[in-house]
């Protein structure tokens, strides 16, 4: 073998030797580190939200409680999906409780997405029903939904249910419908 040759070898060993370990402990997050990173996110995607809709923040300050989730989704062809991962909080108590996501969809298409959604709870009925009985949603929607009673529209939110509004976030700003087709949400029983 040349030096040359025995010089990459040793390199290449080398930086799998410590390659190795590091992905090793970034796969092995405490809970309290995941119970972080989910809470940085959905911070994040909230003060994403009060910057594109500034009225949200009323809204949300306002509601018994919210969501916040973050969604990376791919389409090949006639196929697509997405997970992720939110918080669901108690504005009353303060109580979190940390869920997952999953989505399916179908038709054509191609391209890989970051969605984030933030859901708004009128009650605490609704939030509660939202965390204790996950939710699915299968039908897509449109915007400029009506305040119930109100008579007025919640920029940008979408009306899911009695109660229940929805915003959703892509990487070029705030949609205008919600295109979440098949899509689950559930307790993570990992970090509760």
């Amino acid at each position: 073998m040349t030096s040359r040759r025995k010089t990459l070898a040793r390199l290449l060993g080398m930086t799998a030797a410590f390659a190795l370990p590091g992905a090793s402990m970034a796969a092995e997050l405490t809970k309290a580190e995941k119970r972080a990173e989910v809470r940085k996110t959905a911070n994040s995607a909230l003060q994403r939200l009060y910057k594109l809709q500034p009225r949200a923040r009323q809204h949300v300050a306002s509601a018994a409680g919210y969501a916040a989730f973050s969604n990376f989704g791919m389409k090949i062809f006639v196929a697509g999906g997405g997970t992720g991962e939110g918080i669901a909080v108690d504005q009353k108590t303060k109580q979190e409780t940390f869920m997952k996501m999953i989505e399916v969809q179908a038709g054509l298409g191609f391209g890989i997405k970051k969605v984030s959604v933030i859901f708004v709870f009128d009650s605490h009925e609704q939030l509660r029903r939202f965390i204790d009985s996950g939710w699915e949603i299968g039908a897509q929607g449109s915007a400029a939904a009506m305040a119930s009673g109100a008579g007025a529209a919640i920029n940008g939110a979408l009306s899911v249910a009695p109660g229940v509004w929805i915003y959703q976030l892509t990487d070029k700003g705030l949609a205008l419908e919600l295109t979440a087709k098949g899509t689950k949400y559930y307790k993570n029983d990992e970090l509760n």
